[in-house]
C-alpha cells in the first residue's frame, strides 16, 4: 500500500494499549476524523448496545470515506478489517497496559473520559483488570491470525513499544507509510 493515501485506519489493541491516544495523534497529523467505538457501544451506566443495533452502527461507520477507528469488539472486527486501508495493532506489554488503566482511573475519577459516552464514568473493576491481563492469551492469537490474512491486500503494522508508536506517527505524517 505504499504511496496510497490512507483514508481508513483501524487501531486495535488491549485496553490501556494507547488506542485512543494514538488515534487522536494520527488524526491531528492526517486531518482524518476519529471514531472511538467505545463512545457508541456503551449507553449510559455502561449498558452495551444490542448486537443488531451495534452491527448497523459499525457497518455505517465502516462505509464512510475517511476514518480512524479505535476499539476491539472482536465480533465486528472483520467488518472493520475488510474496509481499512491500514490496520495498526498495538501489541504492548501487558504490565504497561495495566499501569495505563490504573493511571486512567485515577485521572478520570468520577468523570467520563473524552473517548467514552456520557454517563459512563471511568471505573476499574477486577473483571476489567483480568480482561486486560489475559488479552495476550485470549484475544491476541485470533488477531494475529486475522492480520496475517489481511496482509496480502492491506497494510498491517504491529507496534510493540512506545518508541515504535512515535516513529510510526512521524512516518505517517511524512509519507503515509510507517512499515516496520
Amino acid at each position: 500500500m505504499k504511496g496510497k493515501h490512507m483514508k481508513r485506519i483501524l487501531v486495535i489493541g488491549s485496553g490501556g494499549s494507547g488506542k485512543s491516544t494514538l488515534s487522536q495523534r494520527i488524526s491531528k497529523r492526517l486531518d482524518i476524523p476519529v471514531i472511538h467505538l467505545d463512545t457508541y457501544f456503551w449507553n449510559a451506566n455502561w449498558v452495551p448496545k444490542p448486537n443488531e443495533e451495534w452491527d448497523k452502527i459499525v457497518e455505517q461507520f465502516s462505509n464512510q470515506d475517511q476514518w480512524i477507528m479505535d476499539g476491539n469488539y472482536s465480533r465486528t472486527m472483520d467488518i472493520r478489517i475488510k474496509k481499512a486501508d491500514l490496520i495498526i495493532f498495538l501489541d504492548m506489554p501487558r504490565i504497561l497496559c495495566i499501569y495505563r488503566i490504573v493511571k486512567r482511573r485515577i485521572m478520570y475519577r468520577n468523570k467520563t473520559r473524552p473517548d467514552m459516552n456520557e454517563g459512563c464514568p471511568e471505573k476499574l473493576d477486577w473483571s476489567f483488570i483480568k480482561w486486560v491481563w489475559n488479552y495476550r492469551s485470549r484475544s491476541r492469537p485470533t488477531i494475529i491470525q486475522k492480520l496475517a490474512q489481511a496482509e496480502s491486500h492491506q497494510q498491517v503494522i504491529i507496534l510493540h513499544t512506545r518508541k515504535q508508536v512515535s516513529e510510526c506517527i512521524e512516518r505517517l505524517a511524512i509519507s503515509s507509510d510507517c512499515d516496520h
